[in-house]
Order: C-alpha cells, then structure tokens, then sequence
C-alpha cells in the first residue's frame, strides 16, 4: 500500500462483495445518461495492485480528480459539459439533484478525463449552487473554494473496456480498441460537511499518458 489515504486493497468474500457493489454504483451513474449501458463501456472492479503507472497514482487515492489531473499535467485543467439532467428545485425527499456528463482538458485542449457526477444542491450555499450550474469551473475546485469540509470516500477501482458512446465523448483522440483492457477509472462519494451529497465517475482518457507523477 502506497500511502494512508489510498483506497486499500481488500480480500476474499468482503473484496467480491464490495467490488460488485462499486460496479453497480458505477453502472447506475452510466444508466442517469446512457441506455443501455453496454453501449458506453463495460466496468470491470480492480484492485490498486491492478492499476499500471501512472493510472494508480491519478486513481487511488482519496483527493479530487481535479487536483490529481492538475498536478499530472502540471497546470490547470478546464471542464467541457456534455450533458445536463437538472431538477431545478427540490424533490418530494427535499433533495435538489444535479447531474452531468463533463470533459477535463488539459491547457493543451487535450481531454484527460471522462467524468459523470451527480450532486445534492441542498448541501451546498445559493451561490456555490450557481456556480455548478454554470459548468465553467471543475467542480472539485467550485468545492475547495466554497471552503466546505470535503471528504473523498468509497473509492472503488475499475477497468473499463470504452464502449461506442464512450469513444465517442473521448472524440478522436481515443486510439480505439487495442486490447480488452483500454483505460481505468474509479467511482467515488463525497461527503460535504459529513453529510454524502455527491457521487462520481471518473474515467482517465485512454492512450498513452505523457509522463508519471513525482
């Protein structure tokens, strides 16, 4: 094990339980935009042992994506929203439920990431609310700068064989199939101020990565 906020590799009976669970957490982010799902990819659970470098240094761990993909590619990274499903207001459970299909770019306009999240407005002020419906900021910064408790839990790694659709959102850069396994991602929650307010699915671009994290 790499360091203390990595997600920890599990065994026997409890690993196949919780890796399933991680697939089926994945897939019903995949199912809020995407039917039937095979069409975007299919999602395999991993353990961190599994991730080549640098994918398990951009994956396994307990901080934003964000963060991860900026450190990687050494600046600043954009968002490009593909998708909205927007409630616009409370539901009948008093929860204002956002969701989207997003594209990171790195500064070079390279697409560095996949991503669908799904977020509780009602954890968050009217402003911080704005700003996410705006799409013009990554949400893990919109997050770090409203100053919130934040606190990246139920890491869960994956492979992921890119279906159609998703080569489609990767664009022309995804190479396309070379071999069984093209890429890997990870779904994750985040707990604002202790209370779980957001789930999320990363998947890094496939292809070769540039270079490795220090």
């Amino acid at each position: 094990m790499r360091d203390s906020d990595r997600a920890s590799d599990r065994g026997g009976a409890e690993a196949g339980a919780e890796g399933s669970d991680d697939e089926a957490r994945a897939l019903q982010l995949v199912s809020r935009f995407y039917e039937p799902t095979e069409e975007f990819a299919r999602l395999c659970s991993v353990k961190g042992s599994a991730l080549p470098p640098p994918f398990a240094e951009l994956l396994d761990h307990a901080s934003h994506m964000t963060v991860a993909m900026e450190r990687f590619y050494g600046g600043p990274v954009s968002v490009a929203v593909l998708a909205v499903h927007d409630a616009s207001g409370a539901a009948a459970d008093g929860r204002d439920w956002y969701e989207r299909e997003i594209l990171l770019r790195a500064a070079n306009g390279q697409v560095v990431q996949h991503g669908i999240v799904r977020i509780d407005l009602t954890r968050v002020s009217a402003e911080v609310a704005v700003q996410i419906r705006a799409g013009r900021v990554p949400l893990g910064r919109v997050l770090i700068a409203a100053g919130m408790l934040l606190e990246v839990q139920r890491v869960g790694l994956l492979r992921v064989e890119s279906g159609p659709r998703l080569r489609a959102a990767f664009g022309p850069e995804d190479p396309g199939p070379r071999t069984a396994c093209q890429t890997f991602g990870r779904v994750a929650e985040i707990a604002l101020d202790g209370v779980p307010a957001v789930e999320l699915l990363e998947i890094v671009a496939p292809g070769p990565l540039p270079k490795v994290l220090p």
